[in-house]
C-alpha cells in the first residue's frame, strides 16, 4: 500500500500585486516541512506540482529542508483557480479593498459564491478550464500516482486542488468542497494511502512539522 502526502504550498504573498510568490514565512514554513518528513524517515519515489511558482518554490524548499530532491513531474492540472476570475464572472460590485478586514471577508465571501457558481455551471470564468476540466485535471494525477508507484509519493498544490482530491475521494458535495478548501492551512499535510484500485483518506489539513511554541506564529492560512 501506498501513501501520498499532499501539502499545500507556504504562504504567499495575499494582497500584493503579485500573490504568486512565496513570502520569507512561506519559505521556511515549508523548509521546516521537509525537516520534518526527514526526521520521520519518509522517502519520496516521486512528487508531482503544479506549475505555478508558489507551487514550484515550496516543492523546492521543502527538499532543501529533507535534504533530497525526489524526481519531480510538473502537472499543470494541479494549478490552482483564479480567485479573481470567480469574482469577476459574479458582476458583483467591487468589494473593499484588502487592506481593510472588511475587504477580506468580503473577499472569501464573493470567492465562496464564485466557487459555487463555477462548480454548478452557472459562470465560466475567463481564462478558466470549466469545473470538469479542473476536477479532471485533480483526479488524473490521482490516477497517475495510483497506476505508477506503490510507495511514498509527495503532491504540492494549493487549497482548491487538494479541496478537490479529498472531496473526490469522500464522494462529497460541492459546498464540502469549498468548506474544505477554505479550511486548509499553509504548508498543511494532507494524507492518503491507496492501492492500485483507489485512494482513501488518512488525514487533513495537519501541521505536525509546527507544533510547539517555537513555531505556534507561523501558522497561516492565506
Amino acid at each position: 500500500m501506498g501513501q501520498l502526502y499532499l501539502v499545500r504550498h507556504g504562504q504567499a504573498s495575499f494582497g500584493t500585486d503579485d500573490y504568486d510568490r512565496l513570502s520569507d514565512l512561506g519559505q521556511r514554513q515549508c523548509t521546516r516541512l521537509g525537516e520534518y518528513l526527514g526526521e520521520q524517515g519518509v522517502v519520496f519515489q516521486a512528487a508531482l506540482t503544479g506549475t505555478l511558482r508558489r507551487q514550484m518554490d515550496s516543492l523546492g524548499c521543502i527538499a532543501r529542508g529533507l535534504q533530497m530532491a525526489p524526481e519531480a513531474l510538473s502537472w499543470p492540472g494541479l494549478n490552482e483557480y483564479n480567485g479573481d476570475a470567480l469574482v469577476a464572472a459574479l458582476n458583483a460590485p467591487p468589494p473593499p479593498p484588502l487592506t481593510s478586514p472588511e475587504g477580506v471577508r468580503a473577499h472569501f465571501r464573493l470567492l465562496r459564491e464564485g466557487l459555487l457558481a463555477w462548480m454548478e455551471g452557472r459562470t465560466q470564468p475567463q481564462g478558466m478550464p470549466s469545473h470538469a476540466e479542473f476536477v479532471a485535471g485533480v483526479r488524473d494525477a490521482l490516477d497517475h500516482v495510483r497506476t505508477n508507484y506503490d510507495g511514498a509519493v509527495l503532491i504540492v498544490s494549493s487549497g482548491g486542488p487538494i479541496a478537490t482530491a479529498v472531496a473526490q475521494v469522500l464522494g462529497a458535495s460541492n459546498e464540502t468542497a469549498i468548506e474544505l478548501n477554505m479550511r486548509i492551512r499553509n504548508s498543511a499535510l494532507t494524507e492518503f494511502v491507496f492501492t492500485p484500485k483507489r485512494h482513501s483518506l488518512l488525514s487533513f489539513n495537519t501541521l505536525p512539522h509546527l507544533h510547539g511554541p517555537a513555531h505556534a506564529q507561523w501558522v497561516t492560512y492565506s
